[in-house]
């Protein structure tokens, strides 16, 4: 939605300008930011629509301000994106276990990063509570009834399989850890090992077969669910063929 509000904050004036002019060239309010306490202050006053947040900040660090962000229940709903160094894996587990929407790494292109803002804004724009029938290309959930089908067949998962890929598809686009899976689909009183997922996740693609692209692998992060894998392998680039429920920017 044009004039929607991103905060930036990153101490290099250089890439908050960068993406400054990028950004409202589509149609963003921008409000620049480059330390902590000045990110934090603005989140409360602007209350952005999302806040694009750089871990390496002066003063506040940018892992700080995400755990100081998701305790304010004032702002905790404001989605984050965070961008890191390439190799700080640490940095992003703790920052999607913080309560982060998604994270880019340096050094990333305007088209990657813009793509990623308007996923995020998407998501939260429309509520996974009011998705009824998730569908990509002939792969569809059925979230009421946990059933999962593929060209209208009925797919044999198990109770575990389907609550998993129905959490990853109600947050399309949104990397999970291990243990946030675990957490949403098993409970967080649940004593599983994490690489028990790993198994879930192998099973679940076995049986999607033609389907299972569409789970992604964040390698040493965790997974996500993405609908663009379907829609090029089975729709064309036109989105054609009764694809046209795939809108896709």
């Amino acid at each position: 939605m044009p004039g929607e509000k991103i905060l930036v904050v990153d101490d290099e004036k250089d890439i908050v300008e960068l993406l400054q002019f990028n950004l409202e060239r589509e149609g963003f309010q921008i409000i620049p930011s480059y330390q902590g306490e000045d990110a934090l202050r603005l989140a409360k006053k602007e209350l952005p629509d999302l806040i694009i947040l750089d871990l390496m900040l002066p003063g506040i660090d940018g892992l700080e301000v995400c755990r100081i962000l998701k305790r304010d229940p004032s702002i905790l709903s404001i989605p984050i994106i965070m961008v890191t160094a390439r190799g700080e894996e640490a940095d992003i587990i703790v920052g999607l276990e913080l309560g982060a929407d998604d994270y880019i790494s340096k050094p990333f292109g305007i088209k990657e990063i813009s793509a990623r803002v308007r996923a995020v804004l998407r998501r939260f724009r429309y509520p996974e509570e009011l998705k009824g029938i998730i569908t990509a290309g002939n792969l569809s959930i059925d979230a009421k009834n946990y059933e999962a089908f593929w060209k209208n067949i009925r797919l044999e998962l198990t109770s575990t399989e389907v609550k998993l890929l129905l959490f990853l598809a109600q947050r399309e686009d949104r990397v999970f850890t291990r243990q946030q899976l675990l957490d949403g689909v098993m409970g967080e009183e649940a004593f599983v090992a994490e690489r028990t997922v790993d198994v879930h996740i192998r099973r679940l693609r076995e049986k999607l077969k033609e389907a299972a692209s569409c789970i992604i692998t964040r390698r040493g992060i965790g997974y996500m669910f993405q609908k663009e894998p379907l829609l090029k392998k089975f729709c064309g680039e036109k989105k054609e063929y009764g694809c046209a429920n795939l809108m896709l920017t």
